[in-house]
């Protein structure tokens, strides 16, 4: 099996659930107010202002031979805002898609710790890599469905340029499975560091073929254009 030129990873620009799960978290209350179903959440306006920005960084790098992307409506604006005159083309790939949340989506931690104490309690227990929600994914589970992607782009795209546009779960699990961390070491990064909206992670193929890091959730390209990032965890309700 082959090995990519590069394989980058941006993460969707700031959506109206993302600035909701503020407001809700913020306010002390159970639940986001929001309306839309996940798959249909929108950008919010700083959203398209990120979106528009990683464009540039887009521009100057070598041209991607391949863009997947999740078929959520905040990635798909994102990425047609980052591509946007370029002459890209993007491919939904469902294996992108968020996390599910399952009986969990919406929940704030005090909605879940209130309404759910027992899978509270199940989720300490069993902790954020392994813990599934009823109806919906845990991380392993996500893990599954990246390394099969990851396989197909290495088996099918040898050499060649690879972007993704997903969620911020799915960045972190990428970095699992491209750095070969474990359990311990992925949780410990996760906690020290929240995946940006638009940043930039990017993995290129060294003298002995593997992918190494070059950028990990960098957001220079927001910076230079005077544009806030933002890192709001989105409809998550995770324990600490």
């Amino acid at each position: 099996m082959g090995e990519l030129e590069w394989l980058g990873a941006v993460r969707h620009a700031e959506s109206i659930g993302n600035v909701a799960a503020v407001l809700a978290e913020g306010s002390g209350a159970q639940r986001l107010d929001l309306a839309p179903r996940d798959p249909d959440v929108p950008l919010s306006d700083l959203g398209r202002e990120q979106a528009a920005a990683t464009r540039g960084w887009l521009a100057g790098q070598p041209r991607p031979d391949l863009v997947l992307v999740s078929p959520y409506l905040r990635t798909l604006d994102t990425a047609k805002a980052m591509t946007d005159g370029l002459d890209l083309r993007l491919t939904c790939d469902e294996r992108l898609r968020d996390r599910e949340l399952g009986i969990l989506d919406l929940l704030t931690a005090r909605g879940v710790q209130e309404l759910h104490p027992t899978e509270a309690d199940r989720r300490q227990r069993l902790g954020k890599f392994y813990y599934r929600p009823p109806g919906g994914e845990s991380w392993a589970d996500v893990a599954l469905r990246i390394r099969m992607l990851l396989s197909d782009l290495r088996r099918d795209h040898d050499g060649r340029r690879v972007l993704l546009v997903t969620h911020d779960v799915v960045v972190q699990i990428i970095r699992y499975l491209v750095e070969d961390l474990d359990e311990q070491r992925l949780l410990d990064l996760s906690r020290a560091e929240a995946i940006v909206n638009t940043s930039i992670s990017l993995w290129a193929r060294d003298g002995d073929g593997r992918l190494t890091p070059q950028l990990f959730n960098d957001v220079a390209h927001l910076r230079a254009r005077d544009t806030t990032p933002t890192r709001e965890e989105g409809l998550r309700a995770e324990p600490v």
